[in-house]
């Protein structure tokens, strides 16, 4: 073991590699501190669990998170899931059963070490997040208490898949990345044979955007690791923590008014980051915020928390802009939402929404225009700076709207409003795309909140629907969860449309069903509610000293034009290198998306994401580039897939796949 201080805790000892074995022969690589202060001295200890490669790959983001710990006392270790960075074995798709027991064969294996007392904490963002939830479930003995950021706690709602059965075209980036990840070579601490051991992989490489394209309907598929359908089996403390600007945001809500016995809740104004990094801000300190976690479980002497159930940044009206460093808003602390909020209904009423039903009308046709979501930005899923949803009014004139008076006193959304709509029988079944905006007096209207229904699906998303029948169907279309203030002399505008290109695929149809009537039942919170009591640190810059440096990149490009009559929307992210001092080691990135689309034809649309990583080491460079591009026709989706890898300039690897999963959506 090497010796490190971090500047902000206790001396740490680093173990660069170990294997925990698995009861069926496959060793998982793990990287491990602990605290030196008392180097024969059993302590609790913490596990993050993910494919992202604790050589390489996220690095630097876990030297700002174990070091910490380690140095006030605990184990930390970082363990890449089987068929990833130095683990053995095979990943065929996200949250396999053999993925779901390594977590708690890995706990287990932990608490037997001499130097764990038998305690174990589990922490993760996004997929590590995830994992800590799935152990959560009938958790062993020895799992104490989870920390789950930026994670989802519903794989098909609160994803990067689907909403409200919608796909979106942000699986296709996720597509094109995961083999990417899953395709880099072993480092030297894998063994001798680590080379081997690479060929193995890329052999049973797998491309599971089939799968997440072909499992249209949520069905027993979706339903598997999403702990939400599962949450009386929760058994030990969960703090989850998230982020407005984050498709994820949607579990910490969600999970405290399911398991308000079990859950405390953070949320911020940022987007797919940890707390410290949050982006826009203010970000907070989530080395201290954890330590004050585990402490009050895992450390003698220490009660549960007293924190409220929710501490939550509570948005207000930001002049919209691709890029914001502060929103507006202020943190409040709540309890579950349904404890503090009164519902508000709002009828559609002529282009109203008001507090009463019309007399029978003729009701509203919902405009097919592929020109909405032109300005809702795409940032959300995968942490990118600036892509925020821009100024709405474009969208919302090519979209049905629906809009109150101006506001005689701030009224607060707190929770997740819904939408049923009364639909005309006899249509074909497509989709309609909901957003909820924040119109200000000048005229600006600001995203607040955005949600779909695939209409092809039953009530409970499962299956396809039987056919419409000629009398028509309601439906019931929630939105994610919100905290936000609209300020008196503003207005709450619904937009209604079709369409929500690019975020989401297009219907293949050019028609958008009838609405009858309609009625947004909106929670809306009880007074004001307090400023925090219980503060929440300030982030700080970890760890002191940095064992990396970041070759200065240039910033993401995002750019809209019409060629050959086509709209094109596309971005990239330039290439983007950090360079590891210790191991003398260099992981780089790059990624770019074009999403095209003829103005009146849904069935011309197109998407192509191009993502590479370069690994530079002493021993060699490895770069793997995936290629996808998606098309659709009336009955099926069109997907094919390149991937290469070369090996200190050398052709090592290349595999191509072409799938046509069939599609529900009219």
């Amino acid at each position: 073991m090497s010796e490190d201080r971090d500047g902000r805790g206790g001396a740490v000892r680093v173990r660069e590699h170990l294997w925990i074995p698995m009861p069926d022969g496959v060793r998982l690589a793990a990287r491990l501190w602990l605290p030196a202060a008392a180097p024969h001295a059993p302590v609790p200890a913490l596990f993050e669990y993910i494919p992202y490669r604790k050589a390489d790959m996220v690095r630097a983001r876990d030297e700002r998170n174990h070091p910490f710990l380690a140095g006030h006392g605990y184990a930390c270790l970082r363990v890449d899931m089987r068929g990833s960075g130095d683990s053995e074995g095979h990943m065929p798709d996200m949250y396999s059963e053999a993925e779901l027991a390594d977590a708690r064969h890995v706990i287990a294996w932990i608490a037997a070490q001499p130097w764990c007392d038998g305690q174990v904490g589990m922490f993760g963002t996004s997929w590590g997040g995830t994992a800590a939830l799935q152990a959560n479930i009938d958790a062993p003995e020895a799992l104490k208490a989870v920390i789950a950021v930026c994670a989802t706690h519903d794989r098909y709602e609160d994803d990067i898949h689907h909403i409200g059965g919608c796909v979106l075209t942000d699986t296709f980036e996720w597509g094109a990345t995961l083999p990417v990840i899953l395709a880099a070579p072993p480092t030297p601490c894998a063994g001798d044979d680590w080379q081997s051991l690479w060929q193995r992989r890329l052999d049973t490489l797998t491309f599971p955007v089939e799968a997440w394209l072909r499992e249209e309907g949520r069905g027993s598929y979706w339903r598997h690791g999403s702990v939400i359908h599962r949450a009386e089996r929760l058994s030990r403390p969960v703090l989850a923590v998230g982020g407005w600007t984050d498709r994820y945001a949607n579990s910490v809500m969600s999970l405290v008014a399911a398991r308000p016995d079990l859950v405390w809740g953070v949320v911020g104004p940022w987007g797919h980051h940890y707390p410290d990094h949050g982006n826009p801000g203010p970000a907070i300190g989530f080395q201290h915020l954890a330590l004050d976690w585990w402490d009050r479980w895992m450390k003698p002497g220490k009660a549960k928390p007293d924190w409220p159930r929710l501490r939550v940044w509570l948005r207000e009206f930001d002049p919209p802009a691709d890029s914001l460093t502060v929103r507006n808003g202020r943190w409040i602390e709540t309890d579950a939402p349904k404890t503090c909020t009164t519902p508000w209904v709002f009828h559609l009423n002529g282009d109203a929404l008001a507090s009463a039903a019309s007399a029978p009308a003729t009701g509203w046709e919902v405009p097919f225009d592929l020109g909405v979501g032109r300005a809702l930005g795409d940032t959300g899923y995968f942490g990118r700076e600036g892509g925020l949803p821009l100024d709405q009014r474009d969208d919302d004139s090519r979209a049905l709207t629906f809009e109150t008076a101006p506001f005689e006193h701030d009224v607060i959304l707190y929770g997740a409003a819904s939408v049923r709509l009364w639909l005309d029988g006899g249509q074909p079944a497509g989709q309609v795309a909901l957003r909820l905006n924040d119109v200000a007096p000048d005229g600006a209207s600001a995203s607040v909140g955005l949600t779909l229904r695939n209409l092809a699906l039953d009530d409970d998303l499962d299956a396809p629907a039987r056919p419409l029948p000629a009398t028509g169907r309601s439906v019931e279309i929630p939105f994610p969860t919100a905290a936000y203030r609209f300020r008196t002399g503003h207005r709450l505008r619904l937009a209604v449309s079709s369409s929500c290109w690019p975020l989401v695929w297009p219907a293949t149809v050019p028609a958008g069903p009838r609405i009858l009537r309609g009625v947004l039942t909106m929670p809306v919170y009880r007074g004001d509610p307090p400023d925090l009591r219980h503060p929440l640190p300030v982030a700080l810059d970890l760890p002191a000293v940095k064992s990396h440096e970041t070759l200065a990149a240039p910033p993401l490009e995002r750019w809209q034009a019409e060629e050959d009559g086509a709209w094109v929307h596309a971005w990239a992210q330039p290439f983007t290198e950090l360079h590891y001092l210790e191991t003398r080691t260099a992981f780089g990135f790059e990624t770019s998306a074009e999403h095209r689309v003829l103005p009146d034809d849904p069935v011309s649309a197109s998407t192509r994401v191009r993502h590479r990583q370069r690994y530079r080491r002493p021993d060699g460079t490895a770069e793997i580039e995936c290629v996808l591009t998606a098309r659709t026709d009336a009955s099926a989706y069109q997907v094919t897939g390149r991937l290469t890898v070369t090996w200190d300039g050398e052709a090592r690897f290349s595999r191509e796949w072409a799938v046509s999963p069939a599609r529900l959506l009219g």
